[in-house]
């Protein structure tokens, strides 16, 4: 049964309907702080991902490639159509769709989300995504008190995502290796860390078309250790 993914789901929707309720009763400098804070853990989980990288050329190339991919195929267009339909939904008037972007993409796309599903689906370990539960939480909530009722709505493409990969899982973990599930982390890490630079308004990383990434890494890592290696020792 998908513990931690109902969890993960459920962390969002009473998060972010909380947020909505609260709005008014956190002044705006809280709000402002907060934010940053939660940019801040982005950030820092991006950098805990980062750090298992094993095969530094596959996972840049990924980025790269899965980048262009995105880009070409305008995938953060087709999100941010998306995510202006679910303002619209509930006839939300704060915020903007590229935050709301900066905000599935943080949900639905992470490495630790990604990953966490995986385990879940294939050994029952569902601590990954109850450890995220907690952390997607007070994001919504803090999301919310700008975007109301419209980041509960990110459950829902959030959970059929990492359904998929529940289901899914039998047959991917048996094709990996610890490398290429490192690589994978360290990819997810990267775009967690653009993700952070979106939240602070720092940099606004085209996070959303970084996503293909993440379907690029694993077999780009298993190219570079079985094939590309070999000839270069």
């Amino acid at each position: 049964m998908p513990i931690g993914i109902i969890v993960n789901c459920l962390a969002v929707v009473v998060g972010g309907l909380i947020g909505s309720s609260a709005s008014n009763l956190l002044s705006e400098p809280v709000k402002m702080n907060l934010n940053m804070l939660f940019g801040l853990a982005s950030m820092g989980m991006g950098i805990s991902s980062i750090v298992l990288m094993q095969n530094m050329p596959a996972v840049i190339l990924s980025l790269i490639l899965g980048t262009l991919l995105g880009l070409g195929f305008h995938l953060g267009e087709a999100i941010t159509r998306g995510a202006a339909k679910m303002q619209k939904l509930f006839h939300a008037e704060g915020g903007s769709s590229d935050q709301l972007v900066t905000v599935i993409v943080l949900f639905c796309a992470s490495g630790t989300g990604i990953y966490g599903a995986i385990v879940s689906g294939m050994n029952g370990d569902h601590s990954i995504l109850i450890a995220k539960s907690i952390l997607d939480f007070f994001t919504a909530m803090i999301f919310a008190c700008t975007l109301k009722k419209t980041v509960s709505l990110i459950a829902l493409p959030q959970l059929i995502i990492m359904m998929i990969l529940f289901i899914l899982a039998g047959y991917i973990m048996p094709l990996t290796t610890p490398a290429m599930i490192n690589d994978f982390k360290a990819c997810g890490g990267f775009i967690m860390i653009a993700t952070g630079f979106r939240i602070l308004q720092l940099k606004m990383f085209p996070t959303p078309d970084m996503i293909p990434a993440m379907i690029l890494v694993m077999p780009l890592s298993f190219l570079w250790v079985s094939y590309i290696l070999p000839l270069l020792s």
